[in-house]
This record gives structure tokens, C-alpha cells and sequence, in this order.
């Protein structure tokens, strides 16, 4: 029902999207969307490895290992800030469809850029822009997903889809090995970023059929369209659907102040804010340094440079099947404890890997292991950081919260680890890497000891429910 005169609309369309059993549909959501995340783990993984082939002569650039590590890694992590911040604020204003096609596009061509490069600068120039691509992704894509799952499912779903990110990890380390050993030292970096612009075109061809948002179409003025919409999806899931119970009374608005959106996160929901910023902050110290730099380490201390996607892809497939397994506790234990556990667990173990290596007591095996075993715990932790900042604000803000967290988080650690972190490994000195890794850990483990204090019990919950809309005039769960 709308009224014309007031602008205002009841609708029950979240109850209904939440009542929705799972299905062909939802899987359909999860591959068009979620899998934009492979692409950053193939993105991230292949630099990486690739560290040391293109600081050899003849590669085509005139580059060091620690640019590659450093400098580039650097300015992927900015670009990625930056576009996360310009098209998180575009996704709330235009919608969640327009721009998670915008960004994907935007992503190939850079990808295209950097395999054509010729020289350092070129080389820094499209690793910013892929960077602007990925992190707009981040955000239009974790508030569409979030706003087209069913609520129960949510957090199992969000965890495990941000962890396939170590799949395109996995599938990236593997790839190097014999593009780097069976190719010419010019050719072989070229094909591995050729490779990331072909998987990204067939995801494009699949996001092309995701829908826009509902709920994002309801608050902008849509009601009808967004209605018909959900009858659609209803008629695709098929079966007996329970009857919805709630609904939420919005007064409709085409666009949301940006200082509006700063006033609800910084004076409306200030201990929010404070834990959205911890758990990025946190998590990005010790995955930006380390995803960055580990082929770095295999090479300085272990003389490794050109089988180290053998070691990078034990580490992914660890990193992946932590949310794959730990993913429906989020929903059941609740987020609370999980989320403190995995941070503060995988914490605890780092400040055991970083002791063991500062003894000399590890080789590049024991030391995969040991990364292994910790970032099978904090892979879990770091993909409910993006769960916890794609919840807990307001509809209105849901794109740009998560644009804002991602960018101030990365910045500090994203930005700061990679350029901090080549330079103590880069020294050669045990135990200037051991340091990285305590710096990791201890900021892990502060993180989820603000979770325990500040963490929101939003398990099973409806959106409008965790945090109401701030146009809303009315919100009943249970009507």
C-alpha cells in the first residue's frame, strides 16, 4: 500500500524474503555475486608469487621484489579504499545492481591494463585502478547479498562466501607454478593476470540475471516494483511458503544526505562503529601483510621463488575451510563468541608461529603449517568482519558502512602492513619477521577483545530488526 501524499509505503517485503526456503535462486545469487571474491584471492594470490619473477631480468619491468610486495601491494590496497568509498556511496544512491556491473567492468579492463605493462609505472598505475574495481565490489556486492539471503542462513552464507576468496587463493598459487617454471620469465606474469580477466567475464555473464535489491527498492520510491519483484522470486522458489509475519512502514526518499549517513554511524550507533573498525582494522594488519608477503619469506630466508604457489595454496585451502566449516556456528553458537574466538584464537597461535621463527625452529613447511593451522581460525573471523559492518546499520547506509569500514580499516592495516612488513622481511633478520607477526597477532586479539564487550547478538535475525531503516515510521517482527 502506498500513499501518494505522504510518500510512505508498509510493506512486508524483508518478512517475505526471509521466509523464503533455499533454492536454485539463491545458489544463482551466491555464484553472480559471490564469486567476485575468487577473483580478489586470484588478484592478490598471483602478485604475490609473482613477486620474484618479475624482479628478474628480462621479465619486460624494471621492478624490485620489494616494490612488488610493497609498493604495488600498497596501491592495490589504496585504490581498493578509495573505490570502495566512491562506489559504496554511488550503490546506496543508484541501487546495488548498476554499480556490482560498474565495478566488475571497471576490475577486467585494469586486470587487461596490468598484463600489458611495459614499465614500474604503468604497472602501479593499474594495480590502484584494480584495486578501485575490487573494493567497489566489496561493497555493492556484501549489501546486495545480504539484503536477497534469508536471515537464517545469512551468516553461514556471508562467511562462507567472503571466505572463497582462499579459493581463488588456492587457484592462483597453483596457476604461478607452471606459468613461472615453463614459460619465458615475460610471458608467464602476463598469461596469470590474463587468466583472472577471462574468469571475470563469465561472471559478468551470470551477474547479469541477478536482481536488484528489494529492499533497497521499497525506501527509494519502488514499492510496486519491488512488490512484483519478490512475487517473481516467489514463484521461481515455488513450494508452500509460510505466511510472512511483520512488516516495516517507510517514508520513501529518491537519495540519503551523506551527512546523515556519517551522523548514524558516528552519534546513532557509536559502539558500532568502534567494533566495525576494530574487526577491519585487525583483521587487515594480518592478511594485507602477510598475503602480500609470504612468497617474500619463502624467498629471503628459504632461497623458494618459483615453486612457492605450492606453499601459498596449503594456506588457502586452510583459510578456506575454516568458514566452510566453522560458518554455521556464526548462525547457531551465535556471533558474539565466534567472532571473539576466531580473532583472539588465531592471535594466540601467530604469537606461538612468530616465537617458533624467531628460534629458527621452522623450515618452509612447518612454517606453512603453522600459517595454516592460524588462518584456519582467522579466515572465519575476518570474512564476519564484513557479516558484522553489512548488518548492524540501517538499510539507508548498508553499501557505504561497509565502504567506510573496509577503507579505514585497509588503510591502516592494508596500506601500513604490506610497506612495513617487506621492510622487516627484507632485512633478512629472523627476528625483525617474527615482529611483523606479533604486530599481527596482538591487534588480532585486541579486536576480538572488543568484540567481546561491544559484539552485537544479530543470529537469525531480520535486518530491519538488527537496525531499523532510518526512514522507517513503523518496524512490527511480529505482526
Amino acid at each position: 500500500m502506498k500513499d501518494v501524499d505522504t510518500g510512505t509505503i508498509t510493506t512486508k517485503v524483508p518478512a517475505r524474503l526471509d521466509r523464503l526456503p533455499w533454492s536454485r535462486w539463491h545458489w544463482m545469487i551466491v555464484i553472480g555475486l559471490g564469486t567476485v571474491w575468487i577473483l580478489d584471492g586470484l588478484e592478490v594470490t598471483i602478485v604475490g608469487n609473482l613477486s620474484a619473477q618479475l624482479a628478474k631480468p628480462g621479465s619486460g619491468i624494471d621492478i624490485t621484489q620489494a616494490q612488488v610486495a610493497g609498493t604495488a601491494a600498497a596501491l592495490y590496497v589504496a585504490g581498493a579504499c578509495l573505490g570502495a568509498l566512491f562506489f559504496g556511496w554511488l550503490t546506496d544512491r543508484f541501487g546495488r545492481k548498476k554499480l556490482f556491473l560498474v565495478t566488475l567492468v571497471v576490475y577486467l579492463v585494469a586486470t587487461l591494463m596490468t598484463a600489458l605493462s611495459f614499465d614500474a609505472w604503468w604497472f602501479f598505475l593499474f594495480r590502484f585502478m584494480t584495486g578501485f574495481g575490487i573494493g567497489g565490489e566489496y561493497a555493492a556486492i556484501n549489501s546486495a547479498i545480504d539484503e536477497l539471503i534469508p536471515s537464517r542462513h545469512r551468516g553461514r552464507i556471508d562467511i562462507m562466501i567472503n571466505g572463497s576468496y582462499w579459493l581463488g587463493a588456492a587457484g592462483g598459487a597453483l596457476l604461478t607454478v607452471p606459468l613461472l617454471n615453463d614459460l619465458p620469465v615475460n610471458i608467464g606474469w602476463r598469461i596469470a593476470f590474463g587468466l583472472g580477466v577471462v574468469l571475470g567475464v563469465a561472471i559478468l555473464l551470470v551477474r547479469r540475471h541477478v536482481p536488484e535489491s528489494p529492499r533497497w527498492l521499497f525506501i527509494h520510491g519502488r514499492g510496486e516494483e519491488a512488490e512484483q519483484l519478490v512475487g517473481e522470486i516467489e514463484e521461481h522458489v515455488g513450494g508452500d511458503l509460510p505466511e510472512p509475519k511483520g512488516s516495516v512502514t517507510i517514508h520513501q526518499r529518491k537519495s540519503i544526505g551523506f551527512v546523515q549517513i556519517a551522523h548514524t554511524m558516528v552519534a546513532r550507533y557509536p559502539k558500532r562503529t568502534i567494533l566495525g573498525l576494530s574487526l577491519f582494522i585487525g583483521q587487515a594488519f594480518l592478511y594485507n601483510a602477510i598475503t602480500f608477503g609470504y612468497a617474500q619469506i619463502l624467498s629471503t630466508f628459504y632461497k623458494i621463488d618459483t615453486h612457492t604457489g605450492y606453499y601459498f595454496a596449503v594456506i588457502a585451502i586452510g583459510n578456506f575451510l575454516g568458514p566452510l566449516l566453522l560458518g554455521r556456528l556464526f548462525d547457531t553458537v551465535g556471533r558474539v563468541p565466534m567472532i571473539s574466538a576466531t580473532y583472539i584464537g588465531s592471535g594466540v597461535l601467530l604469537l606461538g608461529t612468530a616465537w617458533l621463527f624467531d628460534q629458527g625452529m621452522l623450515n618452509a613447511v612447518t612454517l606453512t603449517a603453522c600459517w595454516c593451522a592460524v588462518l584456519f581460525v582467522a579466515s572465519a573471523g575476518a570474512s564476519s568482519a564484513y557479516l558484522t559492518v553489512s548488518e548492524i546499520f540501517p538499510m539507508e547506509t548498508r553499501a557505504m558502512a561497509i565502504a567506510f569500514f573496509f577503507a579505514i580499516g585497509t588503510a591502516a592495516g592494508g596500506i601500513a602492513g604490506p610497506l612495513v612488513f617487506a621492510k622487516l622481511v627484507e632485512t633478512g633478520v629472523p627476528g625483525d619477521t617474527a615482529l611483523a607477526f606479533t604486530i599481527g597477532a596482538v591487534i588480532m586479539i585486541a579486536a576480538g577483545i572488543v568484540e567481546l564487550f561491544l559484539g552485537v547478538k544479530a543470529e537469525q535475525k531480520g535486518l530491519e530488526e538488527i537496525a531499523a531503516p532510518l526512514t522507517a515510521a513503523s518496524v512490527d517482527t511480529a505482526a
